[in-house]
C-alpha cells in the first residue's frame, strides 16, 4: 500500500462501501511484492485490516508473530489465510480461505474453532460458483478479484465494476474488492457494491475515522 500522501478519498462515505463486520480497508500481503509487510501495516489507520498470505515464506511463523503483535498496538484486524492452527495461537480475529481449500471442503477442526471463537472467515472468490461455495460455509465476507488488471496477474481476465454489480446481486454475503484497487479505480466502483477494499499497494489510506 502506498504511504505517502495520505488522502480520505477512500473514506466509506464518499465510496458508499456497504457494511459487513470486518475492516473496510485490508493489507494483503505478498511475499514477492511485499517481502516484509510490517511498515506498510504500521502506517495503516487504526481499525483497518491485514490479510496475512506469505504462503511460501519459511519464515512465516515469525513474521506472523510479529505482525500480530503490531496488530494489536496499532488496533488492526488480524486475519490468516488457510492455516487455522496459526490463527489460534495467534488470537487472530479471522481466517481467510483461498479459493481452492474452500472448494475442496475444509476440515472440520477449523470450522469447530470459527464457531467457538466467533471469529471473522474470509473466502476468496473468482467466479458466481465461488460465491456460492462461500455461502455455504457460511463466510462472513468473500474477496472478489481480480476487480481491475494487476501486476500479481498480468493479463489475467478481470472481473471489472459491471460485473461485479452483477455478482453483487447473486451473492449473500458482503463483498470486497481485491486487485489492481487504487485510490483512483476505486471510485469506478458503483455505490454500495462492496464493503471492503482490499490491496498488496497502490491503495491511498483511508482518512483515520470511519465515517
Amino acid at each position: 500500500m502506498t504511504q505517502a500522501n495520505p488522502s480520505n478519498r477512500l473514506s466509506s462515505s464518499r465510496l458508499g462501501l456497504s457494511r459487513w463486520a470486518g475492516p473496510p480497508l485490508i493489507l494483503v500481503t505478498d511475499e514477492g511484492r511485499l517481502p516484509d509487510p510490517l511498515a506498510a501495516a504500521a502506517a495503516l489507520p487504526p481499525g483497518s485490516g491485514v490479510l496475512l498470505r506469505h504462503y511460501g515464506d519459511p519464515a512465516r511463523v515469525a513474521r506472523a508473530a510479529a505482525l500480530a503483535a503490531l496488530c494489536r498496538r496499532r488496533r488492526l484486524t488480524l486475519i490468516v489465510a488457510a492455516d487455522w492452527r496459526l490463527a489460534a495461537r495467534l488470537g487472530a480475529a479471522g481466517l481467510h480461505l483461498p479459493e481452492g481449500l474452500a472448494r475442496h471442503g475444509v476440515l472440520a477442526p477449523a470450522l469447530g474453532w470459527l464457531r467457538r471463537r466467533r471469529v471473522l472467515l474470509t473466502i476468496a472468490a473468482h467466479s458466481p460458483g465461488a460465491l456460492g461455495r462461500a455461502a455455504e460455509l457460511g463466510a462472513d465476507a468473500a474477496l472478489v478479484s481480480p476487480i481491475f488488471p494487476s501486476r500479481s496477474h498480468p493479463g489475467a481476465p478481470v472481473v471489472g465494476p459491471v460485473r461485479l454489480g452483477l455478482w453483487k446481486r447473486l451473492a449473500r454475503q458482503p463483498l470486497i474488492a481485491l486487485g489492481g484497487v487504487t485510490a483512483a479505480t476505486a471510485g469506478r466502483l458503483p455505490r454500495g457494491t462492496v464493503a471492503g477494499l482490499a490491496a498488496i499497494d497502490g491503495l491511498v489510506p483511508a482518512e483515520r475515522s470511519r465515517s
